[in-house]
């Protein structure tokens, strides 16, 4: 990656936080903020950093054939605000995509990053104010129908077709109907990711999604279905700056219940904050204060790309009870230096009981062992 275009990624999180004053009142993180969608399912301009977050799996409970991923990133640069040209970098756009093969045991990833000016339709890449509505070249994640099939007003549809060489390229095209409730995260969509109001989120999560499409691996297309999970959150002030990462989890159980937890890490692996929720169907959410949450690495699995170390085992403690996260493949590593800057390892894992009985599927996320988290 040219040293000046990455210098210029790693900085977008401290020239957002600079033009914080210029923020428009309905995107500012606020305490006590009422969420209405689906105006809140689409872009916040004024935010300095969002993404829309979608992973699941694909086949059976007991014996998941692909786990994937398909992250959009919209991060407000701060710069060209008055210009009007439709090459301004306004903000960037990036997007990241994954699918763990568990037959062949491969991961694939690709990246994507252009620049764009803010304005409604722009080709290249843009993102809705309205509702969920994000592109990135021929990579989408929508809530309006593909060609040939009717909208409902409850389903989202995903493409990605990544053109790479033979054994590397791969290809999702799914639908997803939602079949619970919003779940907002923290205090009713906001979500504090530190001591304090000043480093804090609106997050809105979409578990328990009904999952069906074709995938392409290896040249070999299925047809399956499977569940999956869609967070989106916005910010201004997300990572502390005693925070060098985060490890996450998001989980659907197979009796239909949800589970997030996760912890910001100091430097020298000390927790900053922790977080999280539990919902059984039905009911609603128990949102986790910091005390209650308690996530233990186990077994690592160290990166012959970056030499990073991950801990792809974990004990989780929560009012929910204790379970084991244990990743169904070690090498999930996403290598992102060439957009983002980021390095970090996200796969596909099982929520295990005490005893080992496998209770749920998800995914792990772990940011900040290869180097500090820059957002």
């Amino acid at each position: 990656m040219n040293p000046q275009r990455r210098a210029a990624v790693l900085a977008l999180g401290s020239l957002a936080a600079t033009s914080g004053k210029s923020l428009a009142a309905q995107d500012e993180v606020q305490r006590g903020r009422q969420l209405n969608f689906p105006r809140d399912h689409g872009a916040h301009l004024g935010a300095g950093i969002e993404w829309w977050y979608l992973t699941g799996w694909l086949g059976s409970f007991a014996a998941p054939l692909f786990g994937f991923q398909l992250t959009f990133f919209r991060s407000r640069t701060g710069l060209a605000q008055d210009s009007r040209s439709r090459f301004a970098a306004k903000h960037l756009l990036f997007a990241h995509a994954a699918l763990t093969d568990m037959v062949a045991q491969r991961h694939h990833h690709a990246q994507a990053v252009q620049r764009w000016n803010g304005e409604a339709g722009a080709a290249l890449g843009a993102a809705a104010t309205t509702h969920t509505d994000v592109h990135l070249g021929h990579w989408f994640l929508r809530d309006q129908p593909a060609p040939g099939l009717a909208q409902d007003g409850n389903t989202l549809h995903a493409l990605v077709d990544v053109e790479a060489e033979a054994e590397a390229a791969f290809k999702l095209a799914l639908r997803f109907q939602r079949s619970q409730p919003l779940l907002l995260q923290g205090l009713a969509g906001y979500s504090l990711k530190a001591p304090g109001d000043a480093h804090a989120s609106h997050y809105v999560s979409e578990p328990q999604l009904l999952a069906q499409g074709s995938v392409i691996s290896q040249g070999r297309e299925s047809k399956l279905a499977g569940r999956a999970w869609l967070d989106h959150e916005w910010s201004s002030g997300l990572l502390h700056p005693d925070a060098v990462g985060w490890d996450w989890i998001g989980m659907n159980l197979a009796d239909g219940s949800a589970l997030t937890a996760f912890r910001l890490r100091r430097h020298d692996g000390s927790v900053l904050w922790a977080g999280g929720s539990w919902r059984a169907p039905g009911t609603d959410a128990r949102a986790f204060a910091p005390a209650e949450v308690r996530l233990e690495p186990g077994r690592t699995w160290a990166s012959a790309t970056s030499q990073a170390v991950y801990p792809v085992q974990w004990q989780v403690h929560t009012p929910a009870g204790a379970f084991e996260v244990r990743a169904l493949l070690d090498n999930q590593e996403m290598d992102a230096r060439r957009s983002t800057g980021m390095l970090y390892w996200e796969g596909l894992a099982e929520l295990l009981k005490p005893q080992g009985q496998r209770v749920g599927l998800g995914y792990l996320e772990l940011t900040g062992y290869g180097q500090r988290l820059q957002l």
